[in-house]
């Protein structure tokens, strides 16, 4: 009887894993990851620099300060062309999550067009938070 079982909770786990990543993929609204990304968008919206920067990971926020800096832009003006950048109507299409790293797409409008969005995110400790973000007017093939 023992062996029965050796070869059943593995299966499970599998069947629990796979079932778990499909489901994410499917419908990723109210993920964790997409929770991570509408903080990041609510900061930008709110114009609030250091909530930005803690939606991100360490890296990216001293990236962001970097560019900031190099750009000779101060925090206002950093914040305003976030927002200026940032696409309305985002619905989220796809999550693919690989351990502590996720790949979310989504959708959005910018001067109403029609936008497709990749966003990276990483745990970090053990917080999901974006890597970085892409926006294009070219949909993927």
């Amino acid at each position: 009887m023992r062996k029965p079982i050796r070869l059943v909770i593995p299966v499970l786990l599998l069947a629990l894993s796979v079932a778990g990543r499909a489901q994410a993929g499917d419908n990723p609204a109210g993920s964790p990851q997409v929770k991570a990304y509408e903080t990041l968008m609510k900061a930008v919206a709110a114009g609030d620099y250091e909530a930005y920067k803690k939606a991100m990971t360490r890296a990216a926020g001293a990236e962001i300060d970097k560019q900031t800096k190099e750009m000779g832009l101060d925090v206002k003006k950093t914040m305003g062309f976030l927002q200026a950048m940032t696409p309305s109507d985002i619905k989220y299409t796809g999550l693919k999550v690989d351990g502590k790293k996720a790949t979310l797409d989504a959708t959005g409008k910018m001067d109403g067009e029609t936008n497709w969005g990749t966003v990276e995110l990483e745990q970090e400790e053990g917080q999901w938070k974006v890597v970085s973000q892409s926006w294009t007017n070219t949909k993927k093939k």
